[in-house]
C-alpha cells in the first residue's frame, strides 16, 4: 500500500500535464473506492498532490451529487419536498457545498419571525410582518444589476448574498414562513413569479411589496396577455422546479455553457418523463 501511494505521489507530480491529468481522470472513476487513499493525500505537507486530491474529491462529489439530483428529477412528484430538491440542485451545481450551515440559518429566522408574528391577526398583516423582517431586518431584496446570474438560482448563494430572482425569494419566504406555520404560496405568473398568502398577493423581487389585482394585471399585461384565473393558480412543486431549471437553462445559454446547459437540459427532460 505504501509502495503504491508513493507511486501515485511521483506520478501527480509528473511534468507532463497530460498525465496528471489522466491520472486524475482515473482517480475520478473509481469514485468512492478510492476516497479513503484521496483524503490520505489531501493531508500530507505536499501542496501539489493535496491541491490535486482535493480536485478529484471534488470531482468525486459533484458527480454523485449530479447522479442523487438526476434520480431526484425522475421520480420527483409534487407531494415531495421542494426545498429538499432546492438543496440537492445545489450540491449538484456547487460540488462540496455544505447545506447544514443555510439549513440552520432559515431555521433560526423561523424561530425569531414567529416571534414576530404573535399578535397578527389579518393576512394582509402577516404579509407586512413578513417582508419587514426579510426585506428589512435581513435585507433580502432581488437582484435587478446582475438577473442573470447562476447564484441567483441556488438557495446557499441566495441566502449569502441576500439577492436572488423572483422564485428564489419567493422560496425563502415559503420556506421562513412554513417554520413559523405560515402558509405561502408561489404564483407562477409568465415573465415574473409572485407569492400568495391566503387571499393577499405580494411580490418578494421587491421587497415583500403588496399587489393589488390591478397590479398583477400590469405584470401581465407587459407580456402582452390578459390575466386569467388559471394566472392566479398556485404552482406545485414540479412547476417551481421545472421553472427554476428553465431560468439556469437560460443563463448558461446566455454564457455559452454548453457543458452546463446540456446538464440541466438532461435534468427537465427527466422532469418531464417523471411526469408522464
Amino acid at each position: 500500500m505504501f509502495a503504491q501511494k508513493e507511486a501515485l505521489i511521483r506520478l501527480l507530480h509528473d511534468n507532463d500535464p497530460e498525465t496528471v491529468r489522466l491520472i486524475k481522470e482515473e482517480l475520478t472513476a473509481a469514485g468512492e473506492d478510492r476516497i479513503h487513499e484521496l483524503q490520505e493525500l489531501m493531508s500530507i505537507d505536499d501542496k501539489c498532490v493535496s491541491e490535486h486530491a482535493r480536485d478529484v474529491l471534488a470531482a468525486i462529489s459533484g458527480r454523485s451529487a449530479e447522479e442523487e439530483f438526476s434520480l431526484l428529477c425522475h421520480f420527483f412528484g409534487d407531494g415531495l419536498d421542494l426545498e429538499q430538491a432546492c438543496w440537492s440542485l445545489a450540491r449538484a451545481m456547487e460540488p462540496g457545498v455544505c447545506i447544514l450551515p443555510f439549513e440552520h440559518k432559515l431555521n433560526i429566522w423561523g424561530r425569531q419571525f414567529l416571534v414576530k408574528l404573535s399578535g397578527a391577526v389579518s393576512n394582509r398583516e402577516r404579509v407586512l410582518r413578513l417582508a419587514s423582517f426579510l426585506s428589512g431586518e435581513l435585507d433580502f431584496r432581488g437582484n435587478a444589476d446582475n438577473y442573470y446570474c447562476e447564484r441567483n438560482s441556488l438557495l446557499p448563494r441566495v441566502i449569502e448574498t441576500r439577492s436572488g430572482i423572483p422564485l428564489t425569494l419567493t422560496l425563502i419566504y415559503m420556506m421562513v414562513g412554513s417554520r413559523a406555520a405560515m402558509k405561502i404560496e408561489g404564483i407562477n405568473l409568465p415573465g415574473h413569479f409572485i407569492a400568495r398568502h391566503g387571499e393577499v398577493y405580494f411580490d418578494p423581487f421587491h421587497r415583500g411589496r403588496i399587489l393589488s389585482r390591478l397590479d398583477v394585471e400590469s405584470i401581465l399585461l407587459r407580456q402582452g396577455m390578459q390575466l386569467k384565473d388559471c394566472h392566479l393558480q398556485p404552482s406545485t412543486a414540479r412547476q417551481m422546479l421545472v421553472r427554476m431549471l428553465a431560468n439556469l437553462l437560460y443563463v448558461y445559454d446566455l454564457q455559452g455553457d454548453c457543458q452546463k446547459h446540456a446538464r440541466v437540459r438532461g435534468w427537465m427532460q427527466a422532469l418531464k418523463c417523471g411526469a408522464e
